[in-house]
């Protein structure tokens, strides 16, 4: 039949909304008893976080890796960068166990990690998991001997390595082999290129002798880190194409506030998105006495916000504009918020499933109600010159109107209801 103007043309196929399938890894297991956690093999992508507390301070750095724990970080880093810090290693990790925090603990090592743990046995069997930079673990002739000790230490106690190349502290003798041999290639590439392809082998060239000496790859993690999105973006893509060794992303240096929140969301979205990635952190520089328990809340966030995992009960809520000019539901999503996450922990204990809970806190009649019918529970606050009421959805239905000035504390006590209703029925035919 002929096309006619009236008849639509054909659509284009449509994109696909699912993610690519997972890049295949070697699944790592980091830690002990039940506070072990696996990282790539296809285990769910795995939070990470790291302290910036002096590690000497036992009491200082034991409460922030409690706190990172509480938060959701399933693997905490920590800085073994003297003897000091590394006496103090295991002083933490019972420290921890005394307060039942079971995370495993990853030691950061530069410079003089091969001394460190041949001098501190303690710290060498109290860490899980051992961090070395192939870009500063020794110089000239002691670079390998130096590299083989640490990876000796690890096969002696049964630990596991994360091998983290960094654009910051590369491999400069690597760097500079590549620059001469690009200069003289018939069709060389640009300097940053280059640097890519020299932070891309410094990783899989150090994993290779790691093998070589005797650590199986079920126990070796990769990393590559560099401070701008489309560098990371293609290092990883490297990495996955020429191997199959668990990776860890993360965008180092990323920056403070929103610039180092978007960078982190950008970066390792794509990454994720081409199923490449095993285990994550978002490294945000604190405001002055801020909180460093946020870089893993947006850890978290990302992953839930891209479908990957679910940590806590979203809670959706409209941005206001000029029909909304009270900010009573900019204060009730506020507070619903900070109410589901004080009362997550608790949750978690007494509820199986109650981190998909989606809640809608919405701000006047436009998409209120169709929002709010679209989540498990939902209130419709009123908007300017509207009348002062706000229905309630449950499961797509209207439950019942609130009003008066306690309508935030009502709210909040029937979500509680909802959650002991739905959640608590759940978790008994469980058991």
């Amino acid at each position: 039949m002929t096309e006619t103007a009236t008849q639509p043309a054909c659509l284009p196929d449509p994109i696909p909304a699912e993610p690519s399938a997972r890049h295949r890894t070697t699944g790592v297991l980091v830690g002990r008893g039940k506070g072990a956690v696996r990282v790539g093999g296809g285990a769910p992508i795995v939070v990470q976080s790291m302290t910036n507390t002096d590690t000497a301070d036992v009491d200082g750095t034991a409460r922030q890796v409690a706190a990172l724990a509480q938060a959701g970080s399933e693997l905490v880093r920590i800085t073994v960068d003297r003897d000091e810090a590394a006496a103090a290693v295991p002083h933490i990790r019972d420290r921890l166990l005394r307060m039942g925090v079971e995370v495993p603990l990853v030691g950061d090592f530069h410079y003089i990690g091969h001394k460190l743990l041949a001098d501190h046995p303690a710290c060498a069997e109290a860490l899980d998991k051992y961090r070395i930079n192939p870009g500063n673990v020794g110089f000239k002739e002691k670079k390998d001997r130096q590299f083989a000790a640490i990876v000796e230490a690890a096969i002696k106690y049964g630990k596991t390595v994360r091998i983290g190349a960094n654009w910051g502290s590369l491999d400069q003798e690597m760097l500079t082999a590549l620059m001469d041999r690009n200069a003289k290639s018939s069709r060389p590439i640009d300097a940053q290129a280059v640097t890519r392809e020299a932070l891309a082998q410094s990783a899989l060239m150090s994993a290779e002798l790691a093998e070589e000496i005797g650590l199986s790859k079920d126990r070796i993690i990769l990393s590559a880190k560099v401070s701008a999105v489309q560098g990371l973006i293609s290092v990883y893509r490297m990495l996955a194409q020429r191997s199959d060794y668990a990776l860890h992303l993360g965008l180092t240096e990323a920056g403070m506030g929103s610039k180092g929140i978007v960078a982190s969301a950008a970066a390792l979205g794509v990454l994720l998105q081409e199923g490449i990635g095993d285990t994550i952190r978002v490294s945000l520089t604190p405001e002055p006495g801020g909180d460093r328990t946020l870089e893993v809340k947006v850890a978290q966030e990302i992953l839930q916000t891209m479908g990957f995992r679910t940590f806590v009960p979203l809670v959706a809520a409209c941005p206001g504009c000029g029909r909304t000019t009270s900010t009573v539901f900019q204060e009730l999503a506020r507070d619903i918020q900070s109410h589901i996450r004080a009362s997550m922990p608790e949750w978690k204990k007494k509820y199986v499933g109650v981190e998909t809970l989606n809640v809608a806190v919405m701000g006047c009649i436009v998409n209120g109600p169709g929002e709010s019918k679209h989540a498990d529970i939902g209130i419709s606050l009123p908007g300017t010159g509207e009348a002062p009421s706000a229905p309630v959805f449950i499961d797509g239905k209207k439950a019942m109107t609130l009003r008066g000035a306690g309508i935030a504390d009502e709210f909040k006590q029937i979500v509680d209801d909802y959650v002991e209703r739905r959640f608590g029925q759940t978790t008994k035919a469980a058991e």
